[in-house]
């Protein structure tokens, strides 16, 4: 598989647009004035406990105070993998744990996502290229990828004589074959970090930020796992040679990939990136093959509804469902990375009456899941024949990033009709004129819906002003919405 990394860099925001087989397949945005916060270790204060949810609100200096659940405060007592499932263990109560008032070194693990504040743990992990640093644990983990018991002992072997009561370390996927003057460097690299930390802490003891993650273009290149890209494009004179200087330090299996692009054309109209990213916030994705998605994404979950569309098939209905319903997983897991759109999602495929069909559809979908970097658990067809599967959320979606909720709809995706409107404003003058002495009315409304009120509904219109036995004007505005209108009294 060939990749290429595209980096756009502009002193208001940073894109980096992964490009596989020359189609795009994530888009990665953090603007100056939003950065993320995942990975940010803070001083906090406990602001609130919250017995009946088992959790406390935590201010790290942030607008919304943040969350740190009971089963987020953690001991290190046992191995971790950094690719393992972790075991439910028993949550001791959350007043044993913290108190109001409390200074708390805490980490965010999720962004602050729609009306939600930053998600914590006390579970502090430091990331580098090869290692993840866990103060206070006792143990080395070993990232599950690595399938070799040979090397998994000589990663153990080598990181193990770093590890003492201060803390420990997880062996990344990224360190498969790695020598022992890399793991050591990282190893001390860590620790520095950790001892600097733990002094800005006691200096100041006051809510403030103690480290701040490195910034997306970095964090990109240090946890590119797997296949490694051909070239990695900076359209940013300043910002290519901070990353080769990091990439020269810390990666340099990577340095032969970095180019500066100095090209007149926008680096994002290479591969088409910049209409990909406004197809990425449609409702619709058009299959080759002429079937279709429909991806709604709520505040509970997101669904996926798959249609034939124009594709009639060559044999038979039962065949021609398979093969858009096989078509359709690599577009699913496509979209999925390209809107980073996490948490509980249904599936909606078309139904199937061939078992064997039905269980070769959830395997090419999950063969297409296998190269999200993001973790995603499939969990099968349900009783009604919807596919259930979840995905890690720990920022915000492409469509939360670059939209609002529209002003006229309200985020509903759809208005009142003009007819419904008409009817509104009828009664609305009625109820007006019981509450109210005036001599007339002039109704204020969007032109669509007056001309559907002096055409369509004009006899409705003159019945009311023998009703009420005054005259009532009709003025259109072109700045209203359709939902939008005034009954005036004069």
């Amino acid at each position: 598989m060939s990749a290429e990394l595209l980096i756009n860099v502009t002193p208001t925001e940073t894109r980096v647009a992964v490009v596989e087989n020359g189609s795009l397949q994530e888009v990665h945005i953090e603007r100056q004035g939003k950065k993320g916060l995942v990975g940010n270790i803070y001083c906090g204060k406990v602001s609130r406990v919250l017995p009946g949810m088992q959790a406390a609100f935590i201010d790290i200096g942030l607008d919304k105070a943040a969350f740190l659940h009971a089963s987020d405060i953690t001991v290190h007592d046992e191995v971790r993998d950094e690719d393992a499932i972790t075991e439910h263990l028993p949550v001791r109560d959350i007043k044993d744990l913290v108190k109001e008032g409390q200074n708390i070194v805490v980490q965010v693990v999720k962004d602050p996502l729609g009306t939600k504040g930053a998600r914590l743990t006390t579970d502090i992990t430091i990331p580098s290229r090869y290692l993840v640093f866990m103060p206070g644990a006792e143990h080395v983990g070993v990232s599950q990828r690595i399938e070799s018991e040979v090397e998994r002992e000589r990663l153990k072997e080598i990181v193990g004589q770093y590890t003492d009561e201060k803390g420990s370390f997880i062996v990344r996927t990224a360190a498969e074959g790695v020598d022992t003057e890399e793991l050591e460097q990282d190893a001390l690299f860590l620790r520095r970090v950790w001892n600097k930390i733990l002094k800005r802490q006691k200096q100041s003891g006051k809510i403030r930020c103690l480290y701040e993650d490195l910034t997306l273009a970095f964090r990109i290149l240090r946890d590119l796992v797997g296949t490694e890209p051909e070239r990695i494009r900076v359209d940013s004179k300043l910002a290519y040679e901070q990353l080769l200087d990091f990439v020269t330090e810390f990666i340099p299996n990577l340095k032969r990939a970095m180019e500066y692009y100095p090209g007149e054309r926008p680096i994002f109209d290479l591969f088409d990136v910049e209409n990909e990213i406004q197809r990425g916030l449609e409702r619709k994705v058009q299959l080759k093959s002429g079937g279709y998605l429909i991806i709604d994404q709520t505040e509970a979950m997101t669904t996926i509804d798959i249609n034939t569309g124009a594709f009639v098939g060559h044999r038979n209905l039962e065949d021609t469902i398979f093969n858009t319903n096989v078509e359709a997983t690599q577009a699913i897991a496509r979209q999925l990375r390209l809107r980073n759109l996490g948490g509980i999602i249904i599936i909606d495929f078309i139904d199937m009456n061939n078992d064997d069909h039905k269980r070769r559809v959830l395997h090419s979908l999950e063969l297409a899941l296998a190269s999200d970097r993001t973790k995603c658990n499939v969990h099968g067809f349900s009783a009604l024949g919807l596919v259930e599967m979840t995905r890690k959320r720990t920022r915000e979606s492409l469509e939360h990033i670059l939209s609002d909720a529209c002003p006229c709809c309200q985020g509903r995706g759809s208005l009142k009709t003009a007819e419904t409107v008409c009817y509104e404003i009828l009664r609305e003058v009625v109820r007006v004129n019981r509450a109210y002495d005036a001599d007339k009315f002039v109704i204020y409304a969007s032109p669509a819906v007056c001309e559907y009120m002096l055409s369509e509904e004009s006899h409705a219109l003159a019945e009311l002003e023998l009703f009420i036995g005054k005259q009532i004007k009709v003025q259109g505005e072109a700045l209203y919405g359709q939902e939008h209108y005034d009954v005036v009294m004069i």
